[in-house]
């Protein structure tokens, strides 16, 4: 074995590279960049959404297409695959982090650690992928834009808003360019960040809003509101829009739970599947959820532990390739499941512990408790703190892009000016635009036949 040494590189150095590397970026990706031009755009918007078709549940199509015709708002969450073409047709910075690759405004929330802390963090990863930190970015910011116009909110909001998440971003980057990186890990975001800014009274109020929330949101909440009985045996209550078991039988549901000891105890690690064992399948149903997700196969499982207290609910969720692989290569796992996994461990502090991946009947998917103390705002709800929102959630974003990226270079990329920003806000309120257009353009499909929209699935 050689003796010889490595030479020594201080971290001074380091910092010092990883900066000039941002700095480097620039050159790539001018930080003003150029406003949105849909010339450059290669196929119409709702051929975009066509496309995905032939992975989704031709059942839930038309349903799918509803859901997104109802609002701008709705249109951007379903139309992640279009703003990804779009944000590919630019020159982008090379500097990579696991991507949300859905990062709208709604998609971060609260969360429940294992040690039943409550968190705030981003909270949907079905598109995550590795790629350049400021397409997340460009889509919050987009997103701000879009939920401040749905909600009637007026542009002084929407800008106020769009500045807090750059800025919310912005300087919580900087404090990750100047930590360790057990401290970047460990960083927590806790449930009151959100509300900083706010009036005591509001704080307080929304405050003990989203405490009574994420107490109703646990398991036994929820089997005091969905779980029924039948003939002596505990079933998922059904609801047209939500849960249904329409060309399910029971051989179907039993076959989907058993192949979970097939795959999915073998993507956690070995002290979980003890605990998992101690569990037995009382009921399934298919579930209908999001808009984005309608169309993608999803099941949900009551379960209830040996000692006959603990009801658990479990859903399964079909995962297909990112919309993001089409444009920066195809995800390193051949398991769509395993990406949405890996990408949420990545980004969150503090993750689900039943959080792992299965395959069924040739599909990918990914398991995780259903609600347990989730809370996740809707429009309406956050529409009176919108900028602390944001702000909140720009943090969130750095602190995720920080976990996986690097820091210093992302800090020396967006720089002290307003360039960086300047160029995000612009970019955003461009898109936002084309978003109402797009919008418009799914609802002439609609009505000219070219697409088909129904409001029930069955």
């Amino acid at each position: 074995m050689s003796t010889e040494r490595l030479p020594r590189v201080r971290a001074s150095e380091n910092v010092s590279a990883d900066a000039q590397a941002g700095r480097d970026a620039r050159r790539r990706a001018p930080r003003r960049g150029s406003a949105w031009d849909p010339r450059t755009r290669s196929a119409r918007a709702v051929d975009r959404l066509r496309a995905q078709e032939a992975v989704r549940d031709p059942q839930l199509l038309p349903l799918r297409y509803a859901r997104m015709a109802s609002s701008s708002w709705a249109y951007l969450r379903g139309a992640a695959a279009v703003m990804a073409a779009d944000l590919a047709s630019a020159p982008h910075s090379g500097l990579t982090v696991q991507m949300c690759g859905d990062a709208h405004v709604l998609n971060f929330g609260f969360w429940a650690s294992p040690e039943r802390r409550l968190l705030f963090d981003a909270r949907d990863f079905d598109e995550t992928l590795p790629g350049p930190f400021e397409w997340d970015l460009k889509r919050l910011v987009t997103s701000v834009n879009v939920l401040a116009d749905a909600e009637r909110l007026g542009a002084a909001c929407a800008e106020d808003a769009a500045s807090a998440v750059l800025e919310g971003y912005r300087s919580a980057m900087r404090r990750y360019a100047r930590m360790g990186e057990l401290d970047v890990w460990y960083d927590q975001i806790t449930a009151d960040v959100p509300l900083r800014g706010l009036s005591s009274e509001f704080a307080e109020a929304t405050a003990r809003a989203i405490e009574k929330q994420s107490r109703k949101r646990t398991h036994h909440g929820a089997a005091r509101q969905l779980v029924s009985e039948e003939n002596g045996r505990r079933r998922i209550t059904l609801d047209p829009m939500k849960r249904v078991d329409e060309g399910v039988s029971d051989e179907q549901k039993v076959r989907a739970y058993e192949q979970v000891f097939d795959t999915y105890l073998a993507s956690i690690p070995a002290h979980l599947r003890r605990l998992v064992d101690r569990f037995t399948r009382i009921d399934s149903v298919r579930q209908i959820v999001g808009v984005g997700s309608v169309g993608m196969r999803v099941w949900l499982h009551l379960l209830e532990g040996d000692s006959g207290h603990q009801p658990l609910f479990s859903q399964v969720k079909q995962a297909t390739a990112s919309v993001y692989e089409e444009f920066l290569g195809p995800s390193e796992f051949s398991h769509h499941g395993e990406r949405v996994v890996v990408g949420q461990r990545l980004m969150q502090t503090a993750s689900d512990i039943f959080l792992g991946h299965m395959r069924v009947d040739g599909f990918d998917y990914y398991v995780r408790q259903f609600r347990d103390m989730k809370v996740i705002a809707n429009g309406k709800q956050v529409s009176g703190y919108l900028p602390q929102f944001a702000a909140a959630c720009g943090h969130a974003l750095a602190k995720s892009h920080a976990r996986s990226g690097d820091p210093q270079a992302i800090a020396a990329y967006i720089g002290k000016g307003h360039a960086f920003a300047d160029g995000i806000l612009r970019s955003g309120r461009a898109y936002a635009q084309q978003t109402l257009t797009d919008h418009a353009e799914l609802r002439t499909s609609i009505a000219g036949g070219e697409i088909t929209a129904a409001e029930r699935a069955w």
